[in-house]
């Protein structure tokens, strides 16, 4: 079966200077990939490449002949600017734009379907909340409903249970489990070890290079998690360990 990514010497980086160096190996459709590492490791900025917003300083990411737009892409809730004019509704109606184009307009079958997404995330009665109205939750249910919305067969998540509820976390994380059992390819990065080791079969464990790659139980070793961070702390004195428990919020 061929690859749904796959990585070729890969090196990814802002202004010429790498974050990510030479990456190799693959990700075969169906997987449900965590992404972890210290802070500064380049998760968000492997991300980028894999959704065409940041293009590799030298080698390849090919996507299983996905073009980036028809990817679902959740970005981390801080880049998402709360301040926009614009409906819950509306949000996650941006969802359908890649078959509507972006001003298409919602017919009834669109408005039921943008319906059910924001009823799946526990959103009902929130259709006319401007998005800067919601709590940090509330604003990620939001974004989970816009992915339900684009139906990809990738779905790459940049820290989608940071700085929410457990509740929340919970619910979204079901999401998560459903797109695994319609054989969706799912990465997402995350901090949270025991969920990892809980929920994700598969880690890659990531130092701007991979440091180990493959089942999560031996991925997640005490030596590979002591050689990430020393791997980190080289460019970074003050890159910070994987996080067993992050710290939540409403």
């Amino acid at each position: 079966m061929a690859p749904q990514l796959e990585f070729r010497d890969l090196t990814l980086g802002y202004d010429r200077h790498p974050a990510i160096h030479h990456l190799n190996g693959e990700v075969a459709p169906g997987t449900l990939l965590a992404v972890v590492g210290p802070n500064g490791a380049g998760k968000s900025t492997l991300f980028r490449g894999i959704t065409g917003l940041l293009k590799p300083l030298s080698g390849t990411v090919a996507r299983g002949g996905l073009r980036p737009r028809e990817i679902a892409y959740l970005p981390q809730i801080a880049e998402i600017d709360r301040s926009f004019p614009i409906s819950v509704f509306d949000l996650v109606g941006m969802g359908l734009w890649r078959a509507r184009g972006p001003f298409g307009g919602f017919g009834r079958s669109d408005r039921t379907r943008i319906s059910a997404a924001l009823a799946a995330v526990g959103l009902n009665g929130f259709e006319n909340r401007p998005i800067g109205t919601l709590s940090g939750g509330q604003t990620q249910r939001m974004l989970f409903a816009r992915v339900l919305l684009q139906d990809a067969r990738l779905i790459v998540l940049d820290e989608p249970f940071n700085a929410v509820d457990a509740r929340t976390a919970a619910d979204l994380l079901e999401v998560v489990r459903q797109w695994h059992r319609e054989h969706r390819t799912v990465l997402a990065a995350l901090h949270d070890l025991e969920l990892v080791k809980a929920s994700f079969p598969e880690t890659l464990l990531l130092a701007r290079s991979a440091v180990a790659w493959g089942a999560t139980a031996q991925v997640l070793s005490a030596d590979n998690l002591r050689q990430a961070r020393r791997m980190c702390e080289a460019f970074d004195e003050r890159a910070g360990a994987c996080m067993e428990t992050p710290p939540q919020a409403a």
